[in-house]
């Protein structure tokens, strides 16, 4: 339950993207990120966490972006976004490998591959005819692999406190600010836009990211692998009833694989015999 919080305020993400499309990228997830370590402001006023738990932090926030930008950047958005969501599987199939405890289970492979057809129905339904760049690709990949492995890495690391987040959140903040004055031109956001900007940090980049890793210090991360399907199936409905997406067969085909997934990885063992 803590882990589908996480995944019902990423699903906003997109909606609220729409009305800071004038922002650049790195200004944005600077400030949404600065933003969000203010959601743990009681951890700042406190001794920064360990350097490796620090390190990690700010490889998992700042990582992940940072390709995420990249790969937007150098290939169709559409089949970029599709690579990046390669996460969630990635999460299912590297768990018995990278957490102790955690056993292989075909079951939760099988959930994960439904979930990512329906993922892959749902964000292909209307292709790019941008040839692309293998480049982007290999970016988008390297997100992928940077967020499912700081995600396994933080249940390692279960002895750190989720209030280090707002610690990862605020290096990792400062690192795209840095990003944004050395590769972008520079923007200073509107009255209109402090709203949305706000909204964001709050939620999909902020309260979200304490949510995830809580949930992974708790619950199986095969589990919560397949249930992150669930974040573009809801962002795209909810960009449908804001009027920004159309439900079509494609949207129900996915609807289907990604539900059908979710219920089959987030049932135990004994539930599954």
């Amino acid at each position: 339950m803590i882990a589908l919080g996480a995944i019902v305020l990423w699903a906003a993400l997109a909606a609220i993207a729409l009305q800071l499309a004038a922002v650049p990228p790195f200004l944005l997830t600077g400030i949404a990120l600065l933003i969000g370590s203010l959601v743990g402001a009681r951890a700042l006023v406190r001794r920064p966490p360990p350097w490796p738990a620090l390190a990690l932090g700010v490889y998992g926030l700042f990582g992940f972006h940072f390709f995420l930008f990249l790969a937007l950047r150098h290939a169709p958005p559409v089949e970029a976004n599709l690579v990046n969501y390669l996460w969630p599987l990635l999460i299912v199939v590297l768990a018995p490998v990278m957490v102790p405890g955690i056993a292989w289970s075909a079951r939760h492979a099988f959930a994960a591959l439904m979930g990512f057809i329906g993922a892959a129905v749902l964000i292909t339904a209307n292709p790019s005819t941008g040839s692309g760049s293998w480049f982007g690709y290999a970016f988008a990949m390297a997100s992928a692999l940077i967020w499912s492995t700081y995600s396994l890495m933080t249940r390692r690391f279960s002895a750190f406190p989720t209030s280090y987040v707002a610690w990862f959140c605020l290096a990792s903040g400062a690192a795209a600010l840095a990003c944004h004055f050395a590769f972008e031109t520079r923007y200073v956001p509107t009255a209109q836009d402090w709203p949305w900007l706000i909204a964001l940090g709050v939620g999909p980049m902020g309260i979200a990211f304490y949510l995830w890793d809580r949930a992974l210090k708790r619950g199986d991360p095969r589990v919560i692998g397949t249930l992150a399907y669930l974040t573009p199936l809801l962002s795209t409905l909810l960009l449908v009833a804001l009027g920004a997406g159309r439900f079509t067969w494609a949207t129900l085909a996915a609807i289907i694989l990604i539900l059908g997934g979710a219920f089959l990885g987030s049932r135990t063992p004994k539930e599954a015999a």
